[in-house]
């Protein structure tokens, strides 16, 4: 009887998470396709139209709070909606770019193998490594300045 009890669980955790597997993967559909369509000028130029159509019903509607209250209401549930479609669209944009970042990273035979999932810091361990590269750069600076000054003296 404990290894069927076993086995049905199983089941229902393999059922549970093939659901949620599904979710994941329509959402991720549905948020890029929605990035593509609704980044584009079209539903810019769509959105411009829904206003303008607003506005030139107002004197019709006789500029009700009815009438208000429908743009508020349909721009409030479209903005909080779209919150989550930027969200997930920019989160995935930003883990790619860091996967692309981390394999240039470990190509390149020079460069600090530790600088691979910087994400992963702390704000202190971010902060100190800034500093590092400040300090890079502002010795690179300084460097650049002075081979500026030499060179014209020497080729007198």
């Amino acid at each position: 009887m404990a290894l069927e009890t076993k086995i049905k669980k199983l089941r229902k955790h393999t059922a549970r998470r093939n659901f949620f597997d599904v979710v994941r993967y329509a959402f991720r559909i549905f948020a890029h396709q929605s990035s593509i369509v609704l980044g584009s000028a079209w539903a810019f130029a769509g959105a411009v139209l829904v206003i303008l159509v607003w506005v030139l019903t107002g004197p019709t509607f006789h500029f009700s709070d009815t009438w208000q209250l429908v743009i508020n209401t349909a721009t409030t549930v479209v903005t909080f909606l779209m919150v989550f479609l930027i969200q997930n669209t920019q989160n995935r944009d930003t883990k790619a770019v860091q996967l692309k970042l981390d394999e240039l990273i470990r190509a390149i035979k020079s460069a600090r193998n530790e600088l691979v999932d910087l994400e992963n810091l702390s704000d202190d361990e971010l902060k100190k490594l800034e500093k590092q590269f400040q300090d890079l750069r502002q010795k690179a600076e300084h460097r650049v300045k002075h081979s500026r000054d030499v060179e014209p003296a020497q080729s007198r």
